[in-house]
């Protein structure tokens, strides 16, 4: 996805990604309608979290719904930017298959194909495995 015929494919993937997380973020944090929201607030959000940690203690599960939502800014950012482009794919396609096997374990398998997870997953994994990175900062700070 390297060459001048797959500059755009590849921009599309990194901002596709980038959009859709930040989406989640922007849904938790109220800034979509009612109409238009899964949580519409960070306190539903550690509650949904909640349900998908049911394994850990609370502590834990309330950490990782800040942690989540740490990493779904940073790596969008990464991504948008092409700064450090493999590391923020790789690291979105990691938290992403982390979201789809907790979603598959709490919820049941239908929650993560439902909210396209896995295609997510593997399309940042996709993306992690490129060879160079048109269009970003990583292009322009190569030597």
């Amino acid at each position: 996805m390297t060459d001048t015929k797959n500059q755009f494919p590849q921009l599309f993937l990194r901002l596709a990604l980038a959009v859709t997380m930040l989406s989640a973020v922007a849904d938790r944090l109220g800034w979509w309608s009612k109409e238009n929201s899964a949580w519409g607030n960070m306190e539903s959000f550690k509650e949904y979290t909640r349900q998908l940690t049911f394994f850990l203690p609370e502590t834990m599960s309330t950490f990782s719904a800040y942690a989540s939502t740490f990493f779904e800014i940073l790596f969008p950012l990464m991504l948008i930017a092409g700064f450090k482009t493999k590391i923020a794919a790789y690291g979105s396609s990691i938290l992403l298959l982390i979201f789809a096997l907790s979603m598959t374990v709490a919820l049941g398998p239908k929650a993560p194909l439902n909210y396209s997870v896995w295609v997510g997953s593997a399309a940042a994994l996709l993306l992690a495995v490129q060879q160079q990175y048109s269009l970003s900062i990583d292009q322009l700070t190569k030597k």
